[in-house]
């Protein structure tokens, strides 16, 4: 099943308290996975732009957090939760609990919602501002919004590349060979270079060469199997290089692919070219600049 987004945590969460005693968020993670039967494949998902992030961990984690600030339930020690009077009421009710819920019945936690959601109008009516539907955690609209404004700057990159001589190109793809912190390279010269458009060290010292083919095509352009055994034969040398990389700004075929696959060639199209690009800052400048942080729990623990 899919993992539940935070706000229908609240209850599951309750549900592994409600024996009344002080519950680690292991022991409450375990609880939940068990009683939602959450498979391998579910726990395994993790933030598009962090894979270090859990979807599950992180939903619990916020889960926990309006829970507090409702005073549902509190938290007697780090890492340790326990439920509430109040929250063991609500849960025995059986009622429903949403934003909209815990907003009428716990002031605190009105509060929290509103300065979370940066109301400009602090009289405005409470249930407006709160949403009966939360679907996703803050961390999650932070790496969601990430991700547009990734994808809008890759297209502008594109469209930029592409304005750029077949000669630029190559040079950017040697600049970004070098920013993965690659050896030297250099661009071959234009006329008798037996298509290979850069070479470039595995290495510092140069002890492997990388043969390069850049191809600066139309983005709708699908490359096929003849252009990569032309790229072979090159790397047949003299000197005889066993790995290549061909990238360009179009799009490579299946057979393309599978071909290359068996040739040691690294095939790099243009989404992946524009995605390295952003990761390695070539082309592109940084505009400002979040830090998220958490509470650091190593400086706070017992000595």
């Amino acid at each position: 099943m899919a993992i539940p987004k935070y706000n229908e945590l609240y209850r599951p969460v309750l549900l592994s308290l409600r024996d009344g005693g002080v519950h680690s968020m292991k022991e409450v993670r375990d609880f939940i996975v068990s009683a939602l039967h959450l498979t391998e494949q579910d726990l395994a998902e993790t933030l598009p732009s962090n894979s270090k992030i859990s979807v599950f961990s992180g939903r619990v984690g916020w889960a926990k957090t309006y829970l507090l600030k409702a005073q549902m339930i509190d938290s007697p020690q780090r890492g340790y939760i326990a439920i509430t009077p109040s929250g063991k009421a609500l849960l025995e009710s059986e009622t429903p609990i949403t934003n909209t819920l815990l907003a009428q019945k716990f002031p605190e936690f009105l509060e929290f919602y509103r300065h979370k959601n940066s109301s400009s109008d602090p009289a405005a009516p409470a249930l407006t501002e709160v949403q009966e539907e939360a679907p996703e955690t803050p961390q999650e609209t932070f790496d969601r919004v990430y991700a547009i404004i990734n994808e809008q700057l890759a297209d502008d990159l594109l469209t930029e590349v592409l304005n750029q001589t077949p000669a630029f190109f190559e040079h950017l793809v040697v600049d970004l060979m070098k920013a993965m912190n690659y050896g030297e390279g250099f661009v071959t010269k234009y006329s008798g270079d037996d298509g290979i458009d850069g070479i470039i060290h595995e290495d510092k010292l140069g002890f492997n060469l990388i043969y390069i083919q850049a191809k600066r095509w139309k983005s709708d352009v699908t490359i096929s199997k003849p252009e990569l055994q032309k790229f072979a034969g090159a790397m047949m040398g003299p000197p005889k290089v066993e790995k290549g990389l061909f990238i360009t700004t179009a799009k490579f075929s299946p057979k393309a692919k599978d071909f290359a696959n068996a040739q040691h060639i690294i095939l790099v199209d243009g989404k992946r070219l524009t995605e390295l690009m952003i990761e390695y800052g070539v082309g592109v400048s940084t505009q400002k600049a979040y830090l998220i942080k958490r509470v650091d729990s190593d400086y706070f623990s017992d000595n």
